[in-house]
This record gives structure tokens, C-alpha cells and sequence, in this order.
């Protein structure tokens, strides 16, 4: 059974970050709640998102990002078999899926 990420202290920790109000208490808040190595692995997976939508292949992500072949395969299995929310981040950010 897979665990959920539905509890009281998750839905405290999105309340928390929805009022952050700008860039810089974004900073701030994630300097202190994550190390630094989280916040550039949750980085480099929308990156590896972003690249994937653009019909990268793994090997020119993993070169680009550093990112392991795990890592862009669970982020490939997110985006073809989660809950679509890289598609309306990709909306809402502007990201466009490249025309090849």
C-alpha cells in the first residue's frame, strides 16, 4: 500500500507556504525548513520535467541536469502516470512543449 501524503501536518506545511508572498520569503522559508540539497533535488526533478516535456532523452537530460536514470524515470512515470499537475505548472510557468 502506498503512503500517503495526505495528513494534518502536510496540509499545515501547504498552508504555511501558500502565504509566502514573494521570491525572497520563498528563499527564506525553504533555507530553513529543507537542506540545501533537497531544494536542488526538487529543483532538478521540474527541471527534468521541463525536459522531458520537451522530448529530451534520457541521456541528454542525465548530461544537462546530473540527474540519475532513476530519477528521471520516476519523474518521466509522474508525468505519464500522475496526477497531471506538471501540466498546469508547465501552463502556469509558460512552458511550452517544443514541435519537433
Amino acid at each position: 500500500m502506498r503512503k500517503t501524503i495526505r495528513t494534518k501536518s502536510v496540509d499545515e506545511l501547504f498552508e504555511a507556504i501558500s502565504c509566502l508572498k514573494n521570491k525572497e520569503e520563498f528563499y527564506e522559508f525553504f533555507e530553513d525548513i529543507c537542506t540545501s540539497n533537497e531544494v536542488v533535488s526538487i529543483a532538478q526533478r521540474l527541471e527534468v520535467a521541463k525536459m522531458l516535456h520537451d522530448n529530451k532523452t534520457y541521456i541528454e537530460i542525465a548530461k544537462e541536469t546530473g540527474a540519475s536514470t532513476a530519477t528521471i524515470s520516476r519523474v518521466n512515470r509522474s508525468l505519464n502516470c500522475g496526477n497531471g499537475s506538471y501540466e498546469y505548472i508547465f501552463e502556469r510557468i509558460g512552458v511550452k512543449e517544443n514541435e519537433e
